[in-house]
């Protein structure tokens, strides 16, 4: 059956709803990295900011003719030597072309050039895109988009948040959508079964909420994945760390060290994880565990698990905890768990205590000492009646290092801390930094000015480096980056 098929466009509304109008909002801020000359590569000067660049392109802010757009959708779908959903894009594309002059010729209707491009256009992201999230889809600048309901659509570019005029034709369209986006996976979202976690293609993170839960329309969420996965080099371009913290995790990383990158929602947890994930050697077999698969790792011996909801019956769920327990029956060198936020967490620490060395994995902490109690409570919820201290040693033993990220107020993401799990000090796991971001105030412009610097402690794991043949510059932990100016 052909996505047209599919789509089955309902009739035709009374009259095309007008354009969004973009909500006024102040110049959002330079999203430029601060200044750190004490180390990594020269950072931009600070300029004047540009005014901002328009949230999608020009075509989207005309007034959409639905009417045209579903009747050249009808006719091709009803057009029986037409395969369009099978189609490349370029006969797809003619396919549109000649079913808008057929609809054009019968109305007796007159558009310009651009007007019938942009008809054109719709009509493609329509039936093999989605519809006016496509030209946002495609858009290499937007990290997020949220729609509120068939009118609201907003993005995140450079870390600021953004109205665009984009919108749905009524809530109807925007549920086909959304239908559209999880149904390929073999999820579900009707009003038994109200919200839903997805991924597209590319491996783009997705959330719907749709009603009775969400009350002024349904909720999508998407929050995207750089086409090209981002290396070391990028997060220290982008001023996310300096290359004397790179240094230290990729030797780590490679030591088989346990792993937990921490921080809030947005912060760049996994796009973290999917870079540390880049120093496993290409001779270890990787199994994954993600509520939706978005990792994206280079290695060749990579298993990719992902948790399953209830059917509609209420069967045949599988939780994160049980694929970490079904990866330990599957020979892993690594097990990498996208996020726990669960009784998994348990599972995942006695792995880390059994021969699992060099797992990684992300939980939601506002610093290192809040994971700590988190993967405590976490622990908790997997129903163990265990002591607090006899959890607070499986964690002291299990986790090496922590990895801390925040998402500043100027959009940009800093690793804020890296610190060492030392052990235990009596009822204390106790910690300390190795590296550390300092932040100074604001800059002009509304920039975060502050530095990163190291604190001279240095890990007590470095023997453990240096016995997997990870050698680290004697002065990496007294360097002139790390020192106060």
């Amino acid at each position: 059956m052909s996505i047209l098929r599919r789509l089955q466009p309902i009739g035709l509304p009374p009259a095309p709803p007008p354009a969004t109008v973009p909500a006024e909002t102040p110049p959002a801020p330079s999203a430029v990295p601060p200044d750190l000359p004490e180390a990594g590569p020269p950072r931009v000067a600070a300029r004047p900011v540009p005014p901002p660049a328009p949230p999608v392109p020009r075509t989207a802010e005309r007034p959409v003719r639905w009417d045209l757009v579903l009747q050249v959708i009808r006719k091709l779908a009803g057009d029986a030597e037409a395969d369009v959903g099978h189609e490349g894009p370029a006969a797809l594309l003619e396919s549109v072309r000649r079913a808008l002059d057929e609809v054009l010729a019968e109305t007796g209707q007159v558009l310009s050039r651009h007007e019938r491009d942009d008809l054109v256009r719709r009509c493609v992201h329509e039936i093999s895109g989605y519809g006016p999230l496509q030209p946002l889809l495609d858009d290499d600048e937007v990290s997020e988009i949220m729609v509120n309901g068939p009118e609201q659509v907003w993005i995140e570019r450079q870390g600021h948040l953004q109205r665009t005029p984009a919108a749905f034709r009524d809530q109807e369209h925007l549920l086909q959508t959304i239908q559209k986006i999880v149904s390929p996976l073999g999820r579900r979202i009707d009003e038994s079964s109200p919200m839903v976690d997805a991924r597209l293609p590319d491996g783009s993170r997705v959330n719907a909420v749709i009603p009775p839960l969400a009350v002024h329309g349904a909720a999508l969420t998407i929050r995207k994945f750089s086409r090209n996965p981002l290396g070391i080099d990028d997060l220290v371009a982008r001023g996310t760390l300096v290359p004397e913290m790179a240094m230290l995790l990729r030797a780590s990383v490679a030591a088989r060290l346990n792993v937990v990158v921490s921080g809030g929602t947005g912060s760049g947890k996994t796009t973290t994880l999917n870079v540390l994930s880049s120093f496993i050697g290409e001779d270890e077999r990787v199994v994954t565990i993600e509520d939706a698969a978005e990792l994206r790792l280079q290695q060749p011996h990579v298993v990719s698990l992902e948790s399953r909801p209830a059917n509609a019956e209420g069967r045949g769920r599988v939780s994160i905890r049980d694929l970490v327990i079904n990866a330990l029956r599957m020979r892993p060198d690594r097990i990498v768990v996208g996020e726990v936020r669960g009784g998994e967490a348990l599972d995942m620490l006695q792995a880390m205590n059994t021969g699992h060395d060099g797992s990684l994995t992300t939980a939601h902490a506002n610093s290192p000492r809040e994971l700590l109690y988190r993967l405590e409570t976490m622990v908790l919820m997997a129903g163990a009646d265990l002591p607090s201290r006899a959890i607070r040693e499986q964690i002291a033993s299990a986790v090496d290092l922590i990895v801390q990220q925040s998402r500043l107020r100027d959009g940009s993401r800093r690793i804020t801390h890296i610190t060492e799990v030392v052990g235990m000090e009596g009822e204390t796991v106790s910690l300390q930094d190795i590296f550390v971001f300092e932040q100074q105030g604001m800059e002009e412009h509304q920039r975060v000015k502050g530095r990163f610097r190291s604190t001279g402690v240095v890990p007590s794991f470095l023997p453990r480096l240096e016995a997997q043949g990870q050698r680290l510059p004697t002065d990496l932990f007294w360097s002139p980056g790390g020192s106060e100016s």
